[in-house]
């Protein structure tokens, strides 16, 4: 994985899925059903290092994901943040006039308890298996605070920066701070790569892009490494679409995730001349399984594998998705040649 994200080109590549650890395994549900709500699961570190190598141990992954959330950054700031069952993650919403009450100071030791998950999952992977951290980036985060649950297109929070830009920047600067403390921890604490999620970077247009998806990435991977020279951030701007080769160019990101959407045939031309890029299985192949998945393994490897690839989907791994599912497309990727 990480000779992957230095930009050497394997095959097989490396594996791993997004939100491999979660609702498709019953040794999750098993173990999250111990823990009782959702943060108290992301809280706890024995709990959240076993979720974290399940999925190691079913599959050998080439890489772990740390088991966590990216809100619990608006929660360590002070934010009233909580997980209703069946319906997703609810916040007392934030307004850019009050962000007075969010402690930038203390979230590093709200958030102790995820420092000590990556310092457990490193001791215990194997020396060949990669840690991931992450965080989300700070407009996807922005969404949450400012509306207080997901949304179908964002528009609280494009609404809230096309009124009060300012106040919108001051948000902003808060969460690229946070951001670049809490990946600096991670990567101390013993994770070797990480990874900026931007779920929602696909609702903003070319002005939004420029001023809230690219620039705040850039801020963060610069603070990241003015601390951790070198470090390995993977950018992942869902929705991004055309966007994609100015975001790598222009946040300095290590490797770029792409989602489903994304011709392959754009990102080996315009995008893997880059950068390392990782994805693009549509996650709905994981459901259906069978000829469908085999397909869809066979074309990212077909048009991806001449070049750096990290084999992933196009966004998590959904509850709906079978183990067997999961067991056949590692099995499909690592039996291939070109």
């Amino acid at each position: 994985m990480l000779r992957v994200l230095d930009g050497e080109r394997l095959f097989p590549p490396p594996i791993w899925l997004m939100r491999q650890a979660g609702r498709y395994l019953p040794e999750y549900k098993a173990t999250r059903a111990e823990a009782g709500g959702f943060l108290d699961l992301c809280y706890s570190p024995k709990l959240a290092t076993e979720v974290t190598l399940q999925p190691i141990r079913r599959f050998g992954f080439d890489a772990a994901i740390l088991f966590s959330d990216i809100l619990v950054v608006p929660h360590a700031l002070g934010q009233t943040v909580w997980f209703a069952e069946g319906e997703g993650p609810r916040l007392e919403p934030v307004t850019l006039d009050g962000l007075g009450g969010l402690d930038l100071d203390g979230m590093l030791g709200r958030l102790e308890p995820v420092l000590e998950t990556v310092e457990r999952i490193r001791a215990a992977l194997p020396a060949e298996t990669a840690l991931l951290g992450f965080c989300g980036a700070p407009w996807t985060i922005a969404t949450y605070m400012i509306a207080g649950r997901g949304t179908p297109d964002q528009g609280p929070a494009r609404r809230a920066a096309l009124t009060d830009p300012e106040g919108f920047a001051r948000l902003m600067d808060l969460l690229v701070d946070a951001s670049v403390a809490y990946l600096v921890a991670q990567l101390k604490a013993g994770a070797d790569a990480v990874q900026i999620f931007d779920t929602w970077a696909g609702s903003l247009d070319d002005e939004g892009f420029e001023r809230w998806a690219i620039q705040p990435v850039a801020r963060i991977v610069a603070g990241v490494r003015a601390v951790v020279p070198g470090a390995r951030i993977i950018g992942f701007p869902k929705g991004a679409g055309a966007r994609l080769p100015e975001y790598v160019r222009r946040t300095g990101i290590t490797a770029v995730g792409l989602d489903w959407q994304v011709p392959a045939v754009f990102a080996r031309d315009n995008v893997q001349t880059l950068v390392p890029v990782q994805g693009n299985l549509d996650p709905l192949r994981m459901v259906v399984g069978g000829e469908a998945l085999d397909r869809g393994v066979d074309h990212v490897l077909e048009m991806l594998g001449h070049g750096p690839l990290i084999f992933n989907l196009g966004h998590g791994i959904t509850p709906d998705a079978s183990p067997e599912a999961v067991s056949r497309l590692v099995a499909r990727v690592r039996a291939a040649r070109l």
